[in-house]
């Protein structure tokens, strides 16, 4: 189901975020976490993608069990980063057969531990992801005839890499005319900041959903 079926409505929705462990016994306690926190019935949940690509298989096949073992609707990130065309295709290829309906494209972090050699990447900007994923939902190779629902990241306190708010929202208006269907924001720490990236969204013709990232302070 596409997130956009999800949240259509007036009732509110919401999910949980998680990050897939390193090791075999680290991923059961999540798994159970994952299968205590079902009884809340969230409306859909999220696997994030180390940086680097580096947790692919781990979310991969948490993406999978979950998909397979509960009545959650998970949301598997995918980002540009150390990916080539060929690769991405066969994640598209292997979630579409899993019938996972909706994908969070991603710009991605880079490697900190490894040598990284960008000339690799086929996707240097998250627009270029989107693009490659509407593409393959025109292809039919999904089950629902309209692919994945995709989504894309919003900044309500600004992207790092684009201080200038005016040219970040030009960018963000592209990735968003390629094809993204709702937009999930980084974490924000004032409401005012989210209400601001709204309202800019809306002046700049972007109307679809926005779902708002929020990380509970425990410390």
């Amino acid at each position: 189901m596409h997130i956009t079926d999800i949240i259509r409505g007036d009732f509110p929705t919401f999910s949980f975020e998680f990050f897939p462990p390193k090791t075999p016994a680290a991923a059961e306690i999540l798994y159970q976490t994952i299968r205590d926190l079902e009884s809340y019935m969230p409306h859909f949940v999220s696997v994030t993608y180390g940086a680097g690509g580096s947790t692919r298989d781990l979310t991969h096949d948490l993406v999978e069990r979950i998909q397979h073992t509960t009545k959650l609707d998970p949301i598997p990130h995918l980002t540009c980063i150390c990916h080539n065309e060929e690769e991405v295709e066969a994640i598209l290829l292997r979630y579409a057969r899993s019938a996972i309906g909706n994908i969070l494209a991603l710009g991605g972090d880079r490697p900190r531990d490894v040598p990284y050699d960008k000339s690799r990447d086929s996707f240097q900007h998250a627009v270029d992801l989107v693009k490659f994923i509407r593409r393959f939902n025109e292809s039919g190779a999904h089950p629902d005839r309209r692919g994945f629902g995709i989504g894309v990241a919003g900044f309500p306190e600004g992207h790092p890499a684009t201080p200038n708010r005016l040219v970040e929202m030009d960018h963000f208006k592209a990735k968003v005319d390629a094809g993204a269907d709702y937009i999930v924001t980084q974490l924000f720490f004032d409401n005012r900041d989210f209400f601001d990236f709204r309202e800019r969204c809306a002046l700049a013709g972007i109307h679809i959903p926005i779902i708002a990232g929020i990380m509970p302070v425990t410390s």
